[in-house]
């Protein structure tokens, strides 16, 4: 794999739980690679770690900086940034998301100055899924999801990406558990460490919503061709990228003229709606690549 250029952490950063020295000891254990890497990270309920007087998320906001400010948040726990051709939004599940707080009407601010001229690609990242089949945290966020979704797919966000379920799942594009092209895809990637979720589902059946699950160990890349075309891997941490072995593999197409209800931005439809799905290789218009490992987000500019 290519040295990236970006790490996104997407919550449960050490496992810490209250203990610092096990806090300090992951840090310096990521040293190597924080060092010449910028890293971005969004909280996980890990992060919370309560103490006396209330006091939350106390190491969380010691350790780590956003671009909060930069992006009008004033927060730690949501804020947004750009790299290459993707505007990321970074969300807290752990603090107030209700349609009437800071945090979405921030969110709302924040997608409407989105110009998808210059950042076509619109990915959107917090910890716990909305989407998620296995019997582990199954809809344990779903009052967020009824709080953000229709603003999230208001604006068109391409991809999200959630970690805190200790499996793999990418779910097909999907709005309010209806199948839907103009809708994200989503995908959890929480099966980079701790224990796995062994498979165990809430469903007899695999959804329609669920395109692909399992219960490995394992981490994706996502190489951003151009404005249109998004290639998805998830490859199982035993298998050897020598075989050419991939757990999952897909291409996520951009089609927004194919959703006309939406929001614009300056320069560009803001929405980016209308994406399908492809097995078919598209021809390189230009070259991204961006290299995702959940919950690390590698990224490199090829």
């Amino acid at each position: 794999m290519n040295d990236p250029s970006l790490i996104l952490m997407v919550g449960d950063l050490t496992y810490a739980n209250q203990y610092l020295t096990t806090g300090g000891k992951g840090a310096s254990f990521m040293e190597p690679l924080t060092s010449r890497i910028p890293m971005m990270v969004i909280e996980g309920n890990h992060e919370i770690e309560p103490q006396v007087a209330g006091i939350t998320f106390k190491s969380y906001l010691t350790r780590f900086a956003v671009p909060s400010e930069e992006s009008g948040s004033n927060s730690n726990f949501y804020y947004s940034f750009e790299a290459g051709g993707i505007h990321f939004i970074m969300l807290g599940a752990y603090v107030d998301y209700n349609s009437t707080g800071a945090q979405y009407t921030w969110l709302q601010r924040d997608l409407n100055q989105v110009n998808r001229s210059n950042t076509p690609w619109l990915v959107a990242a917090w910890h716990p899924p909305w989407y998620n089949s296995y019997n582990s945290h199954y809809q344990e966020f779903e009052c967020m999801r009824q709080e953000m979704e229709a603003l999230l797919y208001q604006y068109g966000v391409d991809i999200v990406f959630n970690g805190h379920v200790h499996a793999y799942e990418r779910i097909n594009r999907v709005y309010n558990y209806t199948l839907d092209s103009c809708g994200p895809v989503y995908i959890t990637v929480g099966d980079g460490g701790n224990s796995l979720a062994k498979g165990k589902f809430c469903w007899d059946s695999q959804p329609e919503w669920s395109a692909f699950r399992e219960s490995s160990f394992g981490h994706g890349i996502l190489e951003v061709v151009n404005s249109t075309y998004a290639l998805w891997k998830w490859h199982r941490n035993q298998d050897n990228y020598k075989d050419d072995k991939l757990g999952d593999r897909i291409y996520i197409v951009r089609q927004p003229e194919l959703c006309t209800n939406s929001s614009t931005s300056k320069g560009n439809d803001a929405t980016g709606k209308g994406s399908s799905i492809a097995n078919g290789a598209p021809a390189l218009l230009a070259k991204w690549k961006w290299f995702i490992s959940l919950p690390f987000i590698l990224t490199t500019v090829m």
